[in-house]
């Protein structure tokens, strides 16, 4: 049955609810119920009995995606525990002996957020506290400090596989390949969108090329020059005292061991049980990668309870709960991952994607730009949604078909998506990272996005024009070019404000 431009609805219903409610769930309910209501001719029992049996079932019931679910739960477990046992705490504090300038501030603050690659939210909460001080100290504003909290949490933590995010948006991935009934590995894919996350690459890079040049502008220069007349605040305590409990546990037990060995215990993991089958240069099935990461995570969940515990950090009870506690706080993403594969089979069924190529095909649209438009629709439902993850959901099942029949790259297309999810959940005050990343400087969240925006919007427009070359070349030469264009306004900024001055 030819659904004609009842196809779209669900999908329209879905951004519209969303950019309109804020809330994701609903909004994705809301379209995978609106397309089950046109599959089942309106009859709202059958589609209510259609969306439970034939698609909410199903998808739980699929091993690619119940492995999804799994590795997911144990992921946020293990992070919950890095983030509350104390372990990343003790390592970021080393830091403090080596930074002694604002250069060292900034790139110290910038690799930490690249070294706490494993939480996007926890990059704020835990490389925040650490460098506040030193910022004050060293006369840093707190607005930098948030910036570069929020370039370093989503942008660097959507770049990595085999995390929470990488794992999501795999299966984001795999669920197209399924509907279009292709041979590609989902895996594969995403290695090969990297370099195609034109604008996350921009963002992480950008931090450096200020701190080295020194050139900051608009808002975020009016704050770097408001702050060097504040007053140089009290030496900061070079030990904090944490409080002990009257059987001897507190975080002052923790050490820096507690986040390298169980990080190192994944990666041991991945390749004592994959080398076999020649990991990380041959192509491994995904079902087995899945087996090892959930395995390196429950493996490395179990070192680190027991290295809370024996250090004394927190009692086996309380230890094992702030555990559950982490899988518990995934609820919300099980459930996205479960409406958004639904509605994308739903759209399967309903021909969505084909109408949509149907009248891009019958306007002669070219083709060259779908990268870049397909990033401009990320960066509005971002934007107005403040959630990445929704939009990677919502946007997902259009990007890849549309690739799919115009012959373009799936990793561009999965680029394209990626960087503008990233680009409006930068610039949005509704986001959670950039509400996390203001927090944990301690500035105020309006001054912080109107600081940022200038910085964003540079990084936006060039990657735009990055996915425009992308769409002609077919290559990675977009993203040389586009951080070529980045390298040439800073430093032709700089040139300018030093020529300027003289």
């Amino acid at each position: 049955m030819d659904f004609g431009i009842l196809s779209v609805l669900p999908s329209l219903l879905a951004i519209g609810l969303a950019i309109k409610t804020k809330n994701v769930i609903f909004s994705l309910f809301c379209g995978c119920f609106t397309g089950v209501m046109l599959l089942c001719s309106g009859n709202p029992f059958l589609a209510s009995k259609a969306l439970i049996g034939d698609y909410f079932f199903k998808q739980v019931m699929d091993s690619y995606n119940a492995g999804n679910i799994v590795l997911i739960l144990f992921i946020s477990g293990f992070i919950k525990l890095l983030e509350n046992g104390g372990g990343a705490q003790s390592f970021a504090k080393y830091v403090h002996k080596f930074v002694d300038t604002p250069l060292k501030a900034q790139l110290g603050a910038w690799l930490g957020g690249v070294v706490i690659f494993f939480t996007d939210l926890g990059t704020a909460l835990l490389v925040g506290p650490v460098f506040r001080p030193l910022f004050d100290k060293l006369k840093l504003s707190r607005e930098k400090l948030a910036w570069v909290l929020d370039s370093t949490s989503s942008p660097v933590a959507v770049l990595i596989p085999f995390i929470g995010w990488g794992v999501y948006i795999m299966g984001l991935i795999e669920a197209q390949f399924k509907n279009l009934q292709v041979n590609v590995s989902d895996y594969e894919t995403f290695i090969q969108a990297i370099p195609f996350q034109i604008y996350t690459i921009l963002a992480v890079l950008m931090i450096p090329l200020i701190a080295v040049t020194k050139k900051d502008f608009a808002a975020m220069k009016e704050a770097e020059d408001a702050v060097k007349d504040k007053p140089v605040p009290e030496e900061m305590e070079d030990h904090y005292v944490a409080p002990v409990d009257e059987d001897g546990y507190s975080l002052g037990n923790s050490n820096p061991f507690m986040l390298i060995l169980p990080i190192l215990m994944v990666f041991a993991t991945l390749i004592i049980d994959l080398s076999p089958m020649g990991f990380p240069f041959a192509k491994i099935p995904g079902n087995a990668f899945r087996i090892a990461l959930t395995t390196g995570y429950f493996l490395a969940g179990v070192l680190l309870m027991f290295m809370i515990c024996g250090f004394k950090v927190k009692k086996p009870k309380d230890t094992f709960s702030l555990y559950v506690k982490g899988m518990m706080g995934m609820t919300d993403v099980a459930i996205i991952l479960l409406l958004a594969w639904s509605l994308s089979a739903m759209l399967g069924k309903l021909g969505t994607a084909k109408y949509i190529i149907g009248i891009l095909q019958g306007i002669n649209f070219t083709p060259v730009l779908i990268p870049a438009c397909i990033f401009l629709f990320g960066t509005v439902i971002s934007f107005s949604t403040g959630s990445s993850w929704g939009t990677f959901a919502i946007l997902m099942p259009l990007a890849i078909p549309m690739g799919h029949a115009f012959g373009i790259s799936y990793a561009i297309c999965v680029g394209a998506v990626l960087s503008g999810g990233l680009f409006g959940d930068h610039c949005s005050p509704l986001s959670d990272t950039t509400i996390l990343s203001s927090m944990g400087a301690e500035c105020n969240l309006a001054d912080h996005v109107r600081t940022q925006l200038p910085y964003a919007a540079i990084n936006g427009v060039i990657a735009f024009v990055g996915f425009i070359i992308a769409g002609l070349t077919a290559s990675t030469i977009s993203t040389v070019i586009a951080v070529a264009l980045l390298l040439v306004v800073i430093f032709g900024w700089n040139y300018y404000d030093r020529k300027h001055a003289a």
